[in-house]
Parts: structure tokens; sequence; C-alpha cells
């Protein structure tokens, strides 16, 4: 099952990417949500319309969480869900840059069980499924090895360096961003990067799809206080996203946990 409901969202982030090409540096109309949280185009609606409809023809009985979509309390009665963000990087895709993704998962009991990250205008998708290795246009991909934060490459915003969220020391490490949290989460996977954190709330739109993808290349996935993501929650955040390799997540993680002085 896990593979099948691979091959349909790669086919699924197919589709999506065709349309947001379409509108891509051709000035889409844009909105500003409510209550500060950024920007929506009718690109992100009209992928959103797409795929709602292609992935729940396939599939009727899993639930549904989507960014551009009303969230309902029916998705926590259902055995599976679709988990995704039409747009990840919706600024960037409206600047006319090109590292924009979608991000597409499907969550069974809580776990992640295959998940698709596409950056169509880069030409790159990564995959994973929950009994298969995590893959970028079909290659394997693994994390690389990393032990220690200082000096690492890290994926991560400057907000996230503030010395009072970390009682056992502000790691000395090699700070990088990009616009997109799901692509940050891939790049890990890849070894391109040796971690990325965000120790604010996280979408699970924004993660669920990476994290399957990031664990399945060798890295360690869980929230800021080390525990493991669980999705399809009633409020569907999590207390912030680690990923890096055994020895780098456990540096960062005992940074993060550790008893004040």
């Amino acid at each position: 099952m896990p593979e099948r409901d691979l091959a349909l969202l790669i086919d699924a982030a197919h589709l999506a990417g065709r349309i947001a090409l379409s509108h891509w540096r051709k000035s889409p109309r844009v909105w500003e949500k409510p209550d500060g949280q950024g920007p929506v185009s009718e690109a992100d609606l009209e992928v959103n319309r797409a795929l709602e409809a292609h992935l729940r023809t396939q599939r009727p009985d899993y639930g549904w969480l989507s960014e551009e979509s009303t969230d309902g309390a029916a998705r926590l009665d259902t055995e599976s869900q679709f988990i995704l963000d039409p747009i990840d990087g919706t600024r960037s895709f409206l600047q006319g840059e090109d590292s924009f993704c979608h991000a597409l998962a499907v969550v069974r009991g809580g776990a992640v069980v295959a998940g698709v990250v596409f950056l169509p205008a880069q030409d790159k998708l990564y995959a994973a499924s929950l009994t298969g290795p995590a893959t970028l246009n079909g290659r394997q991909i693994e994390a690389r090895p990393c032990n220690r934060s200082e000096g690492a490459q890290v994926l991560t915003g400057k907000v996230t360096l503030a010395p009072e969220l970390w009682p056992g020391g502000v790691p000395a490490l090699d700070r990088h961003f990009r616009a997109s949290m799901a692509w940050r989460i891939c790049l890990v996977a890849e070894g391109a990067f040796d971690a990325m954190l965000t120790l604010r709330p996280a979408w699970e739109w924004d993660i669920a799809a990476g994290c399957l993808i990031a664990a399945r290349a060798g890295a360690c996935v869980s929230d800021r206080s080390g525990q493991a993501l669980r999705f399809n929650a009633r409020d569907p955040r999590s207390a912030g996203v680690v990923v890096a390799p055994p020895g780098l997540h456990g540096d960062l993680i005992h940074r993060l946990t550790a008893p004040r002085p």
C-alpha cells in the first residue's frame, strides 16, 4: 500500500507542477491571508483544487489536510489522510524564484507512509515510502554523517539562534537558509546540508512529506525536545522540528533541553 500511495503522490506532484509553472513569473493574483499568515495566490488555490480532485477521486476514504483548505474534524475519524502544501514557498514563487515546491504526504496511524517533495522549476523530485529508500529523481540519497554542531552547516532562521532558546549554549554552527521548509528538510536528506531546525510551531503540511524522506535517508527527525513527530493531530502543528544525522541530532537536542545553569 505505501508504494501504491507513493506512485499516486508522484503523479499528483507532476500535475501540481504543471499548474504552478503555468502561473510562475506571470503575475498571478494575490491576496493576504488573515492574522498575518502570509500571501496566497490564484496558483496556490488552483493547485489545491486540482490535487483534491485528483487524489480524493483515487482515495475517497482518505482524510484531507491542506494549507489551502478549511480544516475540519472529519479527518480525525479516517484511517489514512492526505496532508499537503499545494505550494510551499509562496513568497518565493511570487518573486519568480525557483525554490518553491509541492509537498504531499499520506499519513496512516499518525505516521507518514509516503511522501513527495517536488520542485518543478528545478525538476527535482524527492520521494520515499515507509518501506523503501529516499530518492531524488529516482536516485537513492543519504544524509551525510556529522556528530557535532560546531561548524555544522545548518538550515535555520536567525531567530532560532537566540541565546534564551539554548540552555545548553548556542551552537557555533554555519547557518544557511532556504525559503521552503519542505525543501530544507530534503536538502538534509540528500546530504547537501548537515541539519535543518526550527523551534517555532511547524504546520504538518510543511513537514510531513520531507520528514519521511529525511528519515528514510538516515536522518533523525523529532520535535525540539527530541520527541517523535505524530501527524493528523487535532491541532496540526508540531513543537518545532529538528532533522539531522544521529550524532548531530543528539548534540542539538542536548543543547536545547539541558538544565539551565
